[in-house]
């Protein structure tokens, strides 16, 4: 007998147009069958060769405390964020470098931060280890010595899992802002040293009254990054 919990039914148009990153979650339970469902589902995401190249390591309950303890006391002892592999470019050009500041300042424009509040910058940063007040945290990893199609491979998983979990009326927030702390989480998942984290994830139900779950990114329309031939 499927002892999975029922496949709610979520437009996929609506799912995919509706996500957003979440950063303030309702302190309500989400069971790992419901989890367990959610990365089976996902797994279906394509990869070269079907080598499904992902690895997740789910955290809730004291674990996902213990974690987010040594995480913020890291923080607010203002040790330095060495990021395990380069995310971002070297160096920043546009229109990148514009689309990153604007998401910034309106991200803090709505939690009413002004600019040059560093104190305040540093504490919503801090809630990152908290996984924003959500009660699952999943990580993405990846073994070391994988291809750059295998992270395409784990990019594809990982939107999945983002959108399938908008099925079961929860929400998500990619973080790769564990990655910058990599050995300290490493060592509570029990990591090997053969596996890299490519990201975090907060997994929960969302706080709609929260407002900077009301915050929505502006996106470029097809038509700004799309060359279309032969049409």
């Amino acid at each position: 007998m499927d002892q999975h919990p029922a496949l709610p039914v979520l437009p996929v148009l609506d799912a995919v147009a509706g996500r957003r990153s979440v950063r303030a979650f309702l302190p309500t339970p989400v069971e790992r069958p419901t989890v367990e469902r959610i990365l089976d589902l996902a797994a279906r995401a394509p990869s070269g060769s079907n080598i499904q190249p992902w690895k997740v390591h789910a955290i809730a309950g004291e674990a996902r405390a213990a974690l987010s303890a040594e995480l913020l006391a890291a923080h607010e002892a203002g040790e330095p964020e060495v990021p395990e592999y380069p995310y971002y470019p070297e160096s920043w050009r546009e229109p990148y470098l514009g689309r990153r500041r604007k998401v910034g300042w309106d991200l803090y424009g709505t939690l009413g931060i002004a600019k040059g509040d560093r104190a305040a910058m540093a504490r919503q940063h801090g809630r990152n280890w908290l996984f924003f007040g959500a009660p699952v945290g999943l990580f993405f990893s990846i073994d070391r010595d994988m291809g750059k199609g295998g992270w395409l491979d784990l990019g594809m998983f990982m939107e999945n899992v983002m959108i399938v979990a908008r099925g079961f009326g929860l929400e998500t927030c990619p973080q790769a802002a564990f990655c910058y702390r990599h050995a300290i989480t490493a060592r509570h998942l029990g990591l090997p040293d053969s596996e890299i984290i490519a990201s975090g994830m907060a997994l929960g139900v969302a706080d709609w009254s929260a407002p900077e779950n009301n915050f929505t990114t502006e996106r470029e329309p097809a038509a700004g990054f799309t060359r279309f031939v032969g049409f």
